[in-house]
């Protein structure tokens, strides 16, 4: 089984946060999004998985620091790691070609921007397996319309009329993913363009048409990362889900003084806590040091320092200085203050 994971967009939702990380690398409940959504999907599959590829985009974005972060993440899976590159951004389709020596055999494509839980059997006898959830407001996603037999027999963007309540969450197997490559190397020669781009769903819905059989894989839960609210929330949910698992989510080496943390936290190695309370639902990276502060429901990244603050619902990167009692004021591009 191979992983096919496109992940060359640089987030420009989740600035400022994605100017100098991308957005996949962001750590959410003390982990980068990549890296819980391949290691989830493995553990989803059962079995071993052979190869991994990213497709990045620029390199100067993209760096080595990056690709050594995924060839970890692949080993640790016991897998290979290939790295490809989009260098001009032209859609999902267009994505997934740039990744074509990878594309043969039973493999699971997966865009870098979501997050799941889910536990079912993927159904092997099908020619695919569209992973959807079910949601309240179908009009607002990408949905599935099924036949009496509970197969796909189309994808509806955005539906005015109700079609099912089903929502593509760009999460795909295929059986044989050379199929959909040679449908896309079509819808490429043959410029065929959606919104601007070279789509996935017209690669799909051309192996539709000769008869591939696609069924649905329901996930449990589904957490967007598009934005810096959405993203907070699934900071939450993640959270509250590794302490069901009964996870260890405080490292060792944390120094508390006068400190009340109240889960779930994730707190990192040699992060310092002093005179304040800390929770629930925070995450705070490595090396982070919050004195003086009330921060609940938020994010917070690596070496930064946080004093004085009374937060919630907040974001702050990595080399952060935050003092709530500040009186001159330097802040980049892209930032926000409310």
């Amino acid at each position: 089984m191979k992983i096919i994971v496109p992940m060359a967009g640089r987030g420009s939702r989740l600035r400022p946060h994605t100017l100098t990380v991308p957005k996949p690398l962001i750590p959410v409940a003390g982990k980068p999004i990549v890296h819980r959504l391949v290691s989830d999907i493995a553990k989803v599959l059962g079995e071993p998985i052979e190869e991994i590829a990213f497709i990045l985009g620029d390199p100067a974005f993209f760096g080595e620091d990056v690709v050594q972060s995924l060839e970890k993440l692949a080993q640790e899976l016991g897998a290979k790691a290939s790295i490809y590159r989009q260098l001009d951004p032209k859609g999902t389709g267009h994505a997934i070609m740039c990744a074509e020596p990878s594309l043969s055999g039973p493999a699971v494509i997966a865009y870098a921007d979501t997050l799941i839980r889910a536990d079912f059997n993927l159904d092997k006898e099908a020619d695919s397996v569209i992973w959807t959830k079910k949601v309240d407001n179908p009009e607002a996603f990408g949905v599935v319309n099924l036949n009496e037999q509970n197969q796909i027999v189309e994808l509806v963007e955005k539906p005015t009329e109700f079609v099912s309540n089903q929502a593509v969450i760009g999460i795909y197997y295929f059986k044989d993913v050379g199929v959909l490559r040679d449908e896309l190397q079509f819808v490429l020669e043959n410029n065929i363009i959606n919104g601007g781009e070279y789509q996935i769903n017209d690669g799909i819905k051309r192996m539709m048409a000769k008869g591939k059989i696609f069924v649905t894989g329901n996930v449990d839960e589904w957490m967007d990362c598009g934005n810096k609210n959405v993203t907070v929330e699934t900071n939450q949910r993640m959270l509250a889900f590794l302490e069901k698992d009964g996870e260890q989510l405080l490292a060792d080496s944390v120094q508390k003084t006068n400190a009340n943390i109240v889960a779930p936290c994730f707190i990192g190695e040699n992060v310092v806590i002093k005179d304040s309370t800390v929770g629930p639902y925070v995450s705070i990276g490595a090396n982070t040091v919050v004195e003086n502060a009330t921060v609940k429901n938020s994010l917070i990244q690596r070496n930064s320092v946080i004093k004085n603050a009374n937060l919630d619902n907040a974001m702050i990167g990595s080399h952060v200085y935050y003092d709530g009692n500040f009186e001159t004021v330097s802040i980049g591009d892209y930032s926000v203050l409310e």
